[in-house]
């Protein structure tokens, strides 16, 4: 069955997922924004467009009617009203957010949903919470997972070793919010910046540390099984450490606006990145200690004769997959549903969940 979807955000996500959606036969695509030279960029991908307010509730609401699904590529404070047009519409709701409060709006209006509402959808959270509990589920009893994900600078210059490759508004919560874990067998919110530890992988030495919501509903999920789970992002070694000077000692994390402002005319944007999944899981299999980690490693590709960012690529394959599996039937069509309702073998076999398997995904196996 072919779907008609509409994606809200004419952004860099919104065009990779009208691309990968224009080039299946299962679906046809319409992508809605306010700004009418973000919709010219999308005219040039042979893209449909449709200009709509996402702040005028009534409005969207009307011009989300006909659709068999909407995908959220929007600023997570418009995703209440974005999913409670999709609601008011008859259709299925998908997002990218990883701020929490935007994920309980969602949860709250899919309570008596006759459609299915599955917020948190993209690369962390979405794909990392796939992946950690597909890691959970081999365990007989699960002690602790640890999730950790970076969007990369391929060549890194400047003292941040960082480049903007996503949403900076997004970027600063998950910086500056308090992060979901389970500590000690107990759901706990921890500090960002905070557990700092160092890895390596491919003879690169990175460092990471807790920032907020890129677990998605996983600590709930794990809740009463796991004695530790954690999220961090993944930098070059010395991020953290400016990071905390910026926050903490010039107390920025209280002037997020002049945050972003510094960061979006100080950090230019790159396509030349990496991402990087590395979730290790410990526990007990046959009665002995074991460890497992799953590796994905992702980087910038062409895709239709065009070059686009290995951010870019996950966070829509890591949406379109689930919207693949919801249109299939693999998943509830109605009411709230987790990421970690997806199996990773079903994901990986969908035509848009194949963009992960260019990035190798990697399982490694050790007793503890």
């Amino acid at each position: 069955m072919s779907w008609n979807v509409c994606v809200v955000g004419a952004g860099k996500i919104g065009q990779m997922i009208a691309t990968l959606l224009r080039g299946s036969p299962n679906y046809s695509v319409t992508v809605a924004d306010h700004d009418l030279k973000a919709l010219g960029e999308i005219a040039k991908l042979g893209v449909a467009t449709k200009q709509i307010d996402a702040k005028d509730a009534d409005g969207l609401a009307q011009g989300l009617t006909g659709f068999d699904a909407v995908i959220s590529a929007a600023p997570f404070f418009l995703t209440p009203t974005i999913a409670k047009a999709a609601k008011d519409a008859g259709a299925h709701y998908f997002d990218l957010t990883e701020d929490v409060a935007a994920t309980n709006a969602v949860r709250a209006l899919a309570d008596d949903s006759e459609t299915a509402f599955m917020p948190q959808c993209g690369l962390a959270p979405g794909f990392v919470g796939i992946s950690g509990a597909s890691l959970a589920a081999e365990f007989d009893e699960i002690d602790s997972l640890h999730m950790r994900v970076g969007a990369l600078p391929l060549y890194p210059t400047n003292a941040l070793k960082y480049n903007l490759t996503w949403s900076t508004d997004g970027l600063i919560n998950e910086y500056c919010n308090p992060c979901d874990a389970i500590v000690n067998a107990k759901l706990v919110k921890t500090a960002p910046l905070e557990d700092y530890e160092v890895l390596g992988h491919d003879g690169v030495e990175y460092e990471c540390f807790n920032t907020s919501g890129g677990l998605g509903t996983l600590p709930e999920t794990l809740d009463g099984q796991a004695r530790a789970v954690s999220y961090r992002s993944i930098r070059y070694p010395g991020h953290c450490d400016i990071l905390k000077l910026l926050l903490k000692d010039l107390g920025l994390e209280n002037r997020r606006d002049l945050l972003k402002e510094i960061f979006e005319s100080a950090l230019p944007r790159t396509d030349q990145d990496v991402v990087l999944v590395y979730c290790t899981a410990k526990g007990q299999i046959d009665g002995e200690l074991r460890e497992k980690s799953l590796i994905n490693k992702s980087f910038a590709r062409t895709i239709n004769g065009q070059v686009w960012s290995a951010i870019q690529v996950t966070t829509a394959a890591g949406v379109l997959g689930v919207v693949d599996l919801m249109r299939t039937g693999a998943l509830p069509a109605s009411g709230f549903v987790r990421q970690e309702q997806v199996k990773l073998s079903d994901f990986l076999n969908t035509e848009f969940g194949q963009l992960y398997r260019a990035g190798d995904v990697t399982q490694q196996n050790k007793a503890a």
